[in-house]
């Protein structure tokens, strides 16, 4: 497989898929520029070489086709100041404007498309129909949408050489500049950038060439939104730990009492389910004993430890109790290879951090002692930059619903689009 190191991209037009969804102020500012910064390495090897920059990305989910505040007309000015570069703009990403632009564009220098997603051709999803529009008519919408999506592809695929893909967190989604323009080049013209190669890698590590003992952390509200990548887990980890609002639910589902606490009714028998399928494949399935209970949904809340499955009346479990946590830490602590996903509590109230912090600990502990560690989804992410331990684990990834689609088992499009899958 080809690889950005290996390629010569002097007099060469790249595009580069990247995710510049970043976050906008009121006065479109933007808030957070990681995304940005992240893709910097893979955008100045291209630059560096003497070859030409095509920047297609999206940004927000623009249903109604082209609105000022999804352009990215307004990252232009930080984006030319983090690559020290001018960075040209065209406000369209297909016809005759961007191919006139893309034909002027010299090597070295950079052009940034407008939003991709204000073409529904993009997601290949039909937009305006009617809510009462019959089978037959969503049906030929349908239809109408992919033959014009292979349109929109082929004419974003003919502007450049070489195509390369650094937006993970768009792996999973089969969208025309994600995973289906790959096919108009040839193995060795496309290519992961960066950051992509890394979070394949991690994601690689983590779930093919795992080293044994292999702990996982799923945290957590709902045991439903974790079921798939739950079950895919329990053929590969020695240690799974279950945390976080789905505590609760195993709890009632064994006979407990939680009070208030969050709870999946429909999913008791799931529950129990999942504790005999790791019994019968000798997983270590790691449950909260104890837990931090409080008399109301707020960090100043009054608070007890009491037992997990004996939670009184008025009462909710919001964070993990020092015997769990100590549970959670003895499974972490020993492993080779760590996956987390997922807090152990309502970490965003201060005073109900410490069973997420108790699990970053360890984590990082375990780290320092030769573990691969990976993180990943937006709490986790939010969590280890909260407690300000992200230099002391092995990889965070930035991939969010793509790095659980991962984790599920499932292949991601763009990934494979790579990789010929």
């Amino acid at each position: 497989m080809q690889t950005l190191d290996n390629y010569n991209f002097a007099g060469k037009k790249a595009f580069v898929r990247v995710d510049f969804n970043v976050p906008l102020d009121e006065n479109f500012n933007i808030t957070d520029d990681t995304r940005m910064v992240k893709a910097l390495p893979t955008l100045k090897k291209i630059l560096a070489d003497g070859g030409s920059l095509i920047i297609g990305s999206h940004l927000g989910r623009p249903k109604k086709g082209p609105e000022d505040k999804f352009s990215l007309r307004h990252i232009v000015a930080h984006l030319s100041e983090l690559l020290g570069t001018e960075v040209k703009f065209v406000d369209e990403c297909v016809g005759d404007k961007v191919k006139a632009a893309v034909a002027a564009l010299k090597p070295g220098e950079v052009l940034l498309l407008e939003n991709l997603r204000f073409h529904a051709e993009e997601e290949g999803k039909p937009r305006g129909l009617a809510e009462d529009a019959s089978d037959e008519e969503k049906a030929a919408a349908k239809k109408a949408i992919k033959a014009s999506q292979k349109e929109f592809t082929k004419e974003l695929a003919d502007l450049a050489d070489v195509y390369v893909n650094d937006a993970f967190g768009t792996a999973h989604r089969a969208h025309a500049s994600t995973a289906l323009m790959a096919e108009y080049f040839s193995p060795e013209n496309k290519m992961f950038g960066y950051l992509m190669g890394k979070e394949v890698a991690a994601v690689d590590k983590v779930m093919k060439e795992m080293v044994r003992p292999f702990t996982a952390i799923m945290g957590g509200s709902k045991v439903s939104t974790k079921i798939g990548i739950i079950e895919n887990l329990m053929d590969k980890v020695d240690n799974l730990i279950l945390c976080g609002g789905m505590t609760y639910t195993f709890a009632k589902a064994q006979g407990g009492k939680i009070g208030n606490s969050i709870v999946e009714d429909d999913k008791l028998d799931l529950a129990l389910d999942i504790i005999a399928k790791a019994k019968a494949k000798g997983v270590n399935l790691v449950l909260g004993s104890d837990c931090v209970a409080a008399d109301a949904f707020s960090n100043d809340a009054h608070t007890q430890v009491v037992p997990a499955n004996n939670i009184p009346d008025g009462w909710e479990g919001l964070d993990a109790g020092p015997e769990t946590q100590k549970a959670f830490a003895a499974a972490i602590e020993d492993a080779k290879t760590i996956l987390w996903n997922g807090p152990a509590g309502v970490f965003e109230f201060d005073n109900f951090t410490a069973g997420s912090r108790a699990i970053a600990e360890a984590i990082a502990k375990a780290t320092k002692n030769g573990a691969f560690s990976l993180i990943g989804g937006g709490d986790s992410v939010a969590c280890i930059n909260k407690f300000g331990m992200a230099d002391q684990v092995s990889y965070i990834s930035t991939g969010g619903g793509a790095l659980l689609e991962a984790i599920e088992g499932k292949i991601l499009p763009g990934v494979a689009a790579i990789k010929g899958e």
